[in-house]
């Protein structure tokens, strides 16, 4: 057990291999058709799920951790971070962000109701259109914050790409501030999901 824990990519390997033996005893006991609509919707909403773990959580860990705690860590050390761990989340954080969209748009599609969530169920009056409505545009909108303010900015905070020190830290700020607006729309966004698949 060891030899699989100790590695991270045989440790991942091992839940999906352990999934897919979940899924064989569902198909066996004769309830899941994997050739169906249903299966394939809900494979795409496991992939959304899962690619949306990996986004908010990491959104958290920045928030919650990494960000409160700068100041607390002395300047030698603070390399480790900017130079070592930071990159490594960004690159997760972004790209779960992008498959979270991704995989979502097309549970939307799927399910048939992604016209009336975009539109916020002004075109279908469902008002279960209007609460995943409101989760996918402030997804969306999230999404947005990260490849297209948060990622090119933290590259200049970080010293990706040449800055002077004047805007390195005004980079990060406007990071910090949209990775926070993340953070708050993330609540409400959660919210609205939920209560689309409880609530209605």
């Amino acid at each position: 057990m060891a030899a699989i824990l100790t590695n991270l990519r045989t440790t991942v390997i091992a839940g999906f291999v352990l999934a897919v033996l979940m899924l064989l005893l569902f198909v066996s006991s004769g309830g899941v058709q994997i050739a169906s609509h249903e299966f394939g919707a809900y494979f795409f909403r496991w992939l959304h799920v899962l690619s949306g773990v990996m986004w908010i959580g990491l959104l958290w860990y920045f928030n919650f951790v990494q960000i409160p705690n700068m100041p607390n860590i002395p300047d030698d050390q603070k390399p480790a971070i900017s130079k070592v761990i930071a990159p490594a989340a960004l690159f997760w954080f972004r790209w779960g962000a992008m498959a979270t969209i991704i995989t979502g748009l097309i549970v939307a599609a799927m399910n048939g109701y992604l016209v009336g969530a975009l539109t916020l169920g002004f075109t279908d009056g469902v008002a279960k259109s209007t609460a995943i409505g409101m989760g996918m545009w402030m997804g969306i909108i999230m999404w947005f914050n990260v490849w297209f303010v948060i990622w090119p900015n933290q590259k200049i905070a970080l010293g990706m790409v040449p800055a002077e020190a004047d805007a390195k830290a005004k980079a990060g700020r406007t990071a910090m501030l949209f990775s926070r607006t993340n953070t708050l729309l993330s609540i409400p966004m959660l919210f609205a999901m939920v209560a689309a698949q409880n609530l209605f």
